[in-house]
């Protein structure tokens, strides 16, 4: 006989999964693949064009691919932003997969269409009633490992529980701290583009002149030269000195260089602590091989 004074409980409801955030950016990042992988990053991928031959990059056209095809041309790469739909595809594939909200985290607005592509695409899911996803989209302002410190931070952040709110905030302070130096080992690419001329280009190399760039505010900068690459490494070492202390994310960038061990140790701080990113054909088309430089936030900004 049932007693109907005390009527046996109904199920709790289980509890609802908690808000996620996936983290989504573009193959001039440079990161490491066993890095994007283990944090679960996206990484939308932009279009290398040699004349009529296309490739997806980091998936028909591998770094060790790209420099072999510059040798043995004339001319200058060109690189093509992804179209929306690749953001778009994406998206609903990380709603799929249990995300609930988006960021995603750009090449530098000032320096190509890619974070356009990414916000159009954003605009196309948010207003499908079908999809329950929240797209923030972030201009970093930087690129290569730059971009990549940024993206590796905010997608621990995500990991470890982080609101998207907390991620986009995060994202946006990165954005402002961070500093990226390189230095470039050959003109040739800056003669195919155009931006130098032939005797100025011979000249330079003769006299083994090493450009040094500063990334900041979104642009690329000319930031001095230097004589002979030792140099040129040595005042990449000189500029993250002179930050000692008030540094964190330091990663080393580089084109197919032969010397990236001898440089990472030639900074002084722990291997492990220095995540090291080869340069794409996205970034690569314009530095040149054997480009090496070093990105980080600094804590004092």
């Amino acid at each position: 006989m049932t007693d109907s004074t005390n009527p046996t409980p109904a199920p709790s409801p289980p509890p609802s999964a908690p808000p996620t955030v996936h983290v989504v950016t573009d193959s001039s990042c440079d990161l490491p693949a066993d890095l994007a992988d283990g944090l679960d990053i996206s990484i939308v991928p932009l279009t290398i064009r040699f004349g009529d031959d296309e490739f997806v990059d980091r998936e028909e056209l591998s770094t060790a691919e790209f420099w072999t095809r510059c040798v043995n041309s004339d001319t200058l790469p060109e690189t093509a932003a992804p179209a929306p739909g690749q953001f778009e595809q994406v998206y609903r594939s990380a709603a799929a997969n249990g995300a609930t909200s988006v960021i995603v985290i750009s090449l530098s607005s000032a320096l190509s269409a890619t974070m356009q592509s990414a916000q159009l695409a954003a605009r196309t899911v948010i207003n499908d009633p079908a999809v329950d996803l929240d797209v923030r989209v972030i201009d970093s302002r930087t690129l290569t490992m730059g971009l990549g410190t940024i993206v590796l931070a905010c997608a621990r952040a995500a990991r470890d529980g982080a609101s998207v709110n907390e991620v986009e905030a995060l994202a946006h302070d990165l954005v402002g701290r961070t500093r990226v130096f390189a230095a470039l080992d050959t003109l040739d690419n800056l003669r195919k583009g155009g931006r130098i001329g032939n005797a100025k280009a011979l000249l330079a190399t003769a006299l083994s002149i090493k450009p040094i760039i500063d990334v900041t505010g979104g642009v690329v900068e000319q930031a001095g030269k230097q004589r002979t690459r030792s140099k040129a490494l040595a005042h990449l070492v000189d500029k993250v000195r002179s930050h000692h202390g008030n540094i964190e994310n330091l990663a080393v960038l580089h084109a197919d260089c032969s010397d990236v061990d001898l440089f990472v140790e030639m900074l002084g701080y722990d291997t492990d602590d220095i995540v090291v990113g080869e340069i794409g054909p996205v970034i690569g088309t314009h530095g040149g091989r054997g480009t090496i430089g070093v990105a980080f936030q600094i804590t004092d900004a």
